[in-house]
C-alpha cells in the first residue's frame, strides 16, 4: 500500500517537473529569440529614422528617445511569430531528443499535453493584451511627445545648397552656396497668414544655431511683404530672422493608435450615448475616427486571441513521430499554417466594422478555427489508439 502511494506521488511530482521544464525551455527560448529579433529590427528601423535628424532637423536626443520608445511596438508585432517559433522549436527538439516519450510513459495523454500548452498560451495572450492596450499606446505617445516639445535643434543640417527646403512649417528656404554656417544668395518665403506672406532675398547670411539663439543673420537684401494683394518692399543691410518660432512639419498630434485605451473607450461611449461629444473629447472624437477607434480597440483586446490558436496549431507536431517519413514535411506545413494564421489575424482586421457583418467574421473566425483544430486533434488521437 505504501509502495503504491509512494509510486503515485512520484508520478505526480515527475509530471509537474517535466511540465515545468517544458514551460521553462519555451520561455527561455522565447525571451532570447524576441530580444535578438527586436534588437535587429530596432537597429534597421533606427537607420530609417535618421531623416529625423538629416531632414527634419531634430536633435540626436530626440532621435534616440523616439527610436527607443518604438521598441514596445516592435515587440508586440513580432510576439505571435516568435511564440510560434519557440513552440515549434522546443517541441521538435523534445521529439528528436526522445523527451516527449517521457510524457507518454508517465501516463500523460496527448490531449492533456496540448491543454498544458494552451494554458501557457493564455499567459502570452494576456502579455500581448498588456502590450497592445497599455504599453504600446503609452510608448508611442511618449515618442511623439518629443516632437511636440522639440524645436529644430539641427537647423544647419536641413539647409542644403541649391535645394528648396520646406521641412519647416510655413517656411521655404533656398541657398545658392553653403560653407559651414555661412550661406550666400538666400531666398526665404515666410507665410504669416492665409493671404499674407513675405519673401526675403539676401546676398549673404550666417546661420546661428545654439541654445540661446536660433536665427539667420542676413546681409544686403530686401524684404517683400505681401498682404491682401498689396506689396511693400523694404531694403536692409543687416536683418536678424528669428527661427525659434518655427516648428517641423513632422506630425506632432496623437494618432488613434497613440491614445490610451481608456480614452478611446470613453470617446466611443460619448458617441453611443447619442449626446453631443463633450469638449474634452472633441478633437479626438470625430465621425471619421469612430470606425478607426473601434478597429483599434479590437486590435488591442481581441487580436491577441490568435496567439492561443497559434499554440494549438504548433501542437500538431506531436501527432507524428520523428520516425515518420513525412515528419519534416509535416512540420514545415505546420509552420506555414502558423504563419498563415498570423497573416490572417492582420488581414481580417481590415474587414472589421461595427456597421457590417465584418465584426462577426472577425470575432468568429479564430473561435471557429480553434474548435475545428481541437476536434481534429481529439479525433486523431482516438483513431491512433485503435
Amino acid at each position: 500500500m505504501f509502495d503504491a502511494i509512494y509510486e503515485e506521488n512520484y508520478h505526480i511530482s515527475m509530471k509537474k517537473l517535466i511540465f515545468k521544464k517544458l514551460i521553462f525551455d519555451i520561455n527561455v527560448f522565447f525571451i532570447i529569440a524576441i530580444l535578438c529579433t527586436a534588437t535587429v529590427i530596432w537597429v534597421i528601423q533606427a537607420v530609417n529614422f535618421l531623416d529625423i535628424i538629416s531632414e527634419d532637423g531634430h536633435a540626436f536626443k530626440v532621435y534616440f528617445l523616439y527610436t527607443i520608445f518604438n521598441l514596445p511596438k516592435i515587440i508586440s508585432k513580432i510576439l505571435p511569430f516568435i511564440f510560434l517559433i519557440s513552440l515549434i522549436n522546443i517541441l521538435i527538439r523534445y521529439e528528436v531528443n526522445n523527451e516527449l516519450i517521457i510524457f507518454w510513459l508517465l501516463g500523460i495523454s496527448k490531449i492533456k499535453f496540448i491543454n498544458a500548452v494552451v494554458k501557457l498560451s493564455i499567459l502570452y495572450f494576456l502579455l500581448q493584451v498588456l502590450l497592445t492596450s497599455v504599453l504600446v499606446p503609452y510608448s508611442l505617445d511618449k515618442a511623439r511627445s518629443y516632437f511636440r516639445t522639440s524645436n529644430l535643434d539641427l537647423f544647419t543640417s536641413i539647409i542644403k545648397e541649391k535645394k528648396f527646403i520646406d521641412t519647416v512649417s510655413n517656411l521655404t528656404i533656398f541657398v545658392e552656396e553653403k560653407k559651414g554656417n555661412n550661406i550666400k544668395k538666400i531666398i526665404l518665403k515666410d507665410r504669416i497668414g492665409k493671404d499674407e506672406f513675405q519673401i526675403i532675398v539676401a546676398q549673404t547670411g550666417l546661420i546661428v544655431n545654439n541654445t540661446l539663439n536660433k536665427s539667420l543673420i542676413l546681409y544686403s537684401g530686401k524684404i517683400i511683404n505681401y498682404s491682401n494683394n498689396n506689396q511693400k518692399i523694404i531694403e536692409f543691410s543687416e536683418f536678424n530672422f528669428d527661427l525659434s518660432k518655427f516648428g517641423t512639419k513632422t506630425t506632432t498630434y496623437p494618432k488613434v493608435q497613440e491614445n490610451t485605451s481608456k480614452l478611446l473607450i470613453e470617446c466611443l461611449n460619448e458617441f453611443n450615448s447619442g449626446n453631443n461629444v463633450s469638449f474634452e473629447y472633441e478633437e479626438l472624437c470625430t465621425v471619421q475616427s469612430k470606425d478607426a477607434m473601434s478597429e483599434e480597440l479590437f486590435k488591442r483586446f481581441y487580436s491577441p486571441i490568435y496567439i492561443i490558436l497559434i499554440a494549438l496549431i504548433a501542437t500538431l507536431i506531436i501527432i507524428k513521430s520523428k520516425s515518420n517519413k513525412r515528419y519534416g514535411l509535416s512540420n514545415l506545413l505546420i509552420f506555414l499554417t502558423g504563419i498563415f494564421i498570423i497573416i490572417l489575424s492582420e488581414v481580417s482586421l481590415g474587414y472589421f466594422s461595427l456597421k457590417t457583418n465584418g465584426s462577426y467574421f472577425y470575432v468568429g473566425i479564430p473561435l471557429f478555427l480553434f474548435i475545428s483544430v481541437y476536434l481534429y486533434l481529439i479525433q486523431n488521437f482516438k483513431i491512433s489508439k485503435k
